[in-house]
Parts: structure tokens; sequence; C-alpha cells
């Protein structure tokens, strides 16, 4: 499992971001005896690359990476591709890492590691994360908006969005399958009515962006207004 890309398939996968060799090897063999799924990296900027390429349960990084503070926070990524992190340290490096508890960083084993210790707490992050989604996370099939960071997604994609644009679109997703009028719209995202063609352009833009290349998912019941669904007309028309 060490290191194959094509075994990344069944199981709980782990990212393990380590520069020292030695205590790579024994990280790796214990996980995959206790059945997990493990690719590995020596910086912080493989495994941001491994990590866009691949869902991953859990990352466990070294603390000594100049990076890992990007590598735990990875804001760009889906809170579904946003794994938790276990991170490696020694006690003098535990004042520059206590804040980030909480930040993307959600726990911690100081080294000279114990590997009992480290299944241990990896075993609790994969409980933890197993009973959820994240909280502020809104989804309708594969869009996905987060509420914590403003982002959206539609399936790994993420939307490059106007604050407008992000609250139409969070305005339709949470009514998803109700017509909502462009004066309903209109009052929900300014307060005021502003004409048809402030809503009209507004939702023409927001289209190219979530429904390029991909089955529409936001549409229009002409005379009424706009709605978001994955079907031809919402339920019950």
């Amino acid at each position: 499992m060490h290191g194959d890309k094509a075994a990344l398939r069944y199981g709980e996968h782990v990212l393990v971001v380590v520069p020292d060799a030695d205590l790579l090897d024994l990280l790796v063999t214990p996980l995959e005896m206790a059945g997990y799924w493990v690719l590995t990296a020596v910086t912080g900027t493989a495994g941001l690359a491994l990590l866009r390429d691949h869902h991953f349960d859990l990352i466990i990084a070294d603390a000594d990476l100049p990076d890992v503070d990007d590598l735990a926070r990875g804001r760009r990524l889906s809170p579904a591709d946003r794994p938790p992190v276990l991170c490696l340290t020694t006690c003098d490096h535990l004042d520059r890492l206590l804040p980030e508890l909480g930040l993307g960083i959600e726990d911690y084993v100081t080294k000279p590691c114990r590997i009992t210790e480290v299944l241990a707490r990896a075993h609790v992050l994969l409980r933890g994360r197993a009973h959820g989604r994240r909280e502020g996370a809104v989804c309708h099939g594969d869009l996905l908006l987060d509420d914590m960071v403003c982002q959206a997604w539609r399936g790994r994609r993420p939307l490059e969005l106007t604050a407008a644009e992000y609250r139409l679109l969070r305005h339709l997703l949470v009514h998803a399958g109700q017509v909502l009028s462009k004066e309903q719209l209109a009052w929900q995202l300014w307060g005021e009515f502003r004409g048809d063609n402030a809503i009209e352009r507004l939702v023409s833009r927001l289209r190219q962006k979530v429904d390029r290349d991909e089955p529409a998912l936001i549409h229009t019941r002409r005379g009424f207004g706009y709605w978001l669904g994955s079907h031809a007309v919402p339920a019950g028309l």
C-alpha cells in the first residue's frame, strides 16, 4: 500500500508528510498493519499535491516542515477533502504550534514519537471525522458551500464567486427545489428591488461558473423565477 496510488480505493486513507526517512519508516509500517492505506511525502509541497489528487481521511505531518501551516489549513480544498491534521512536534515547538490547534491542526504528538500514541490519536481523529460533515457546510448533490471560508465547489472544482454571487447561490441552495422570483432574490441580496436586469445578469454570471461543462443545476421557470435542483422541474410542478 505504501506509495501505491492505485491502492487508494478502500478503507481509511492516511497521508504522512515527514522529511526524516527513519521517522517515516517508523510510522508507515504500523499504520499499514493497522489497516490504513498510506501515501507519503517528504515536503509540504509534495504533500499538498497528493492532497489535491487524492481523498485522505487524515494527515500526519511533521512540524519541522517549513510549510506545515499551509498543509494544515488547505483552505482551497473542499471540506470533504480537508482532513484533520495530527502534528508531530518537539517540546520546543509547542508554544508555536498550540495557537494552530483548532485552525487546521487538531492534535499533536511530541517527538520522539511512540507509535502506540500516534495510532491512538489517529483513531480518535478518524472516529470524530466519521460522525458527520463539517459545521457550516451546505450541499446539494455535488454542489457544496462552506460558510466558514465563504467558498463553493462543484465536485472538486472550486468556484470563483463574487460576494453577491455567493449569497445568491447560497439562497438558491438553501431553497433547493423551490422557485424564487426575481423580487424575492433581489430583496434577499440587496434589501431592495433593482429591476429584472440586475438579477438576470447575476444569474447569468453564476450559471457560467456553476454549470460550466456539467449538468445544469440552476434553472429558469419562465414568468416565475429561478430554482436550483438536479431535475428538469421542481418537485410538485
